[in-house]
């Protein structure tokens, strides 16, 4: 499970930005929106959390610098020697803009509390380090810093990490970090940490949602039980989900650490399975393809699939703009499903930005899942949870948020427009 993460001069995020998933003292929905752990220094976690903040305030971003973390982690052992990061420090000050980004997550892996960190440039990363907490006392495993003076990389090792340490330092390149190198050279102790950022971290930005071949894979495997009950659900009159192959193009979508931009890969004609949708009516039924469907059709569709897998695997869902084509039951009932211990017994998790108010609801959502993102007059953003407010409980949360009580809301000024 995701504990914590931490970025800093990262596109608008100048300050250090933190999203802290550790569940306060509350105690309020505490059986449905809280995970016990199982281990006593994080015994508790929260489930899901949700990122309100105006346009332009920092929400895509913190969600970019996520997605960003993750494809270094997985691409850079594979990148060409002088190959560029497209990294963009917060550029309204002379300072940061020449200064470096840095990265930290936490997280819960098998019991085990794990900090992998680093700082980087354009042209190289410049330090980093992972830290294991397999007792009380916690162990840096690796810590890598550049040396100005020499133009080399310093190295520390503990003697819990084992393999062949020189050989993979000696490997890892300017652009790499030594732990996507290590991986890519069999290191077996480093590979479910590799693994939980490059895979448990599932990142569907705004424009760049699922595709429905996640769904028609998940259904071939699981039949279409689950995702017609969910569509149903939302008082869709769907009967019946059917999958029926065609001759089709399939391509897809790669980061390139490079452009900072989704780059789409080469597409082929081949033979494609698609979905067909039976409307019953009281006067009758009809079949229908997946385009003659409504946006919030095909996008509920399309998240269908990703977010029983992530239920099943226990990951973590980041996605930007949830509420975007759907409706805020819709939403509601998203979270739920995460936050609904039957359904999801691995500690899936839940990360989101909107713009829905309703969700603003003291049986939906604990104080400590909400959070804030507001750009200051250096045009900044910065990350606040709303307990930072010590909200009564049973206060009108909706309310207050709109009146600005909160932040994060946008300051409108007179204009011709008004």
């Amino acid at each position: 499970m995701l504990v914590e993460f931490r970025v800093k001069n990262f596109r608008s995020l100048r300050d250090e930005a933190v999203l802290n998933l550790v569940a306060s003292r509350d105690k309020a929905n505490e059986t449905s929106n809280v995970k016990a752990t199982g281990n006593k220094s994080l015994p508790r976690l929260l489930r899901t959390a949700a990122i309100y903040g105006a346009n332009a305030g920092g929400k895509s971003n913190l969600v970019r610098a996520i997605q960003l973390l993750r494809g270094i982690v997985n691409d850079s052992a594979i990148l060409q020697a002088g190959q560029t990061f497209n990294v963009q420090p917060f550029r309204l000050d002379p300072v940061t803009s020449e200064q470096p980004i840095e990265y930290e997550i936490t997280f819960l892996l098998d019991n085990v509390r794990y900090q992998f960190g680093f700082t980087l440039t354009p042209t190289r990363i410049l330090s980093e380090w992972l830290i294991a907490y397999k007792s009380t006392q916690p162990a840096t495993w690796y810590e890598r810093n550049f040396d100005e003076s020499t133009q080399k990389y310093q190295y520390k090792f503990s003697a819990q990490l084992l393999g062949a340490k020189a050989v993979w330092s000696e490997a890892t390149r300017e652009n790499s970090l030594f732990l996507s190198t290590a991986v890519q050279l069999n290191s077996e102790q480093l590979l479910p940490i590799f693994s939980f950022i490059t895979k448990d971290l599932v990142i569907f930005e705004n424009g760049s949602g699922p595709i429905p071949e996640y769904t028609i894979s998940h259904i071939a495997r699981h039949k279409a039980d689950g995702v017609r009950e969910l569509l149903s659900a939302a008082d869709i009159s769907i009967a019946d989900i059917q999958l029926k192959t065609q001759q089709g193009f399939m391509g897809g979508m790669k980061l390139d650490l490079a452009t900072g931009q989704f780059e789409p890969v080469s597409s082929e004609q081949r033979e494609i399975t698609v979905p067909t949708f039976e409307h019953r009516t009281g006067a009758g039924s009809a079949v229908f393809d997946f385009h003659d469907e409504s946006e919030g059709t095909q996008k509920l569709f399309a998240l269908a699939g990703p977010i029983f897998e992530i239920l099943e695997r226990g990951q973590v869902l980041i996605v930007d703009e949830l509420d975007r084509s759907l409706h805020a039951l819709l939403v509601r009932q998203l979270i739920g499903m995460f936050q609904n211990p039957g359904l999801n017994q691995k500690g899936a998790q839940l990360i989101f930005t909107t713009h829905d108010t309703s969700l603003l609801d003291g049986d939906l959502l604990r104080r400590d899942q909400i959070w804030f993102a507001e750009k200051d007059r250096d045009q900044a953003s910065h990350l606040y949870p709303l307990s930072d407010f010590s909200p009564r409980k049973g206060e009108a949360l909706e309310r207050g948020y709109l009146t600005g009580r909160y932040g994060g809301v946008p300051i409108l000024r007179a204009s011709r427009f008004q």
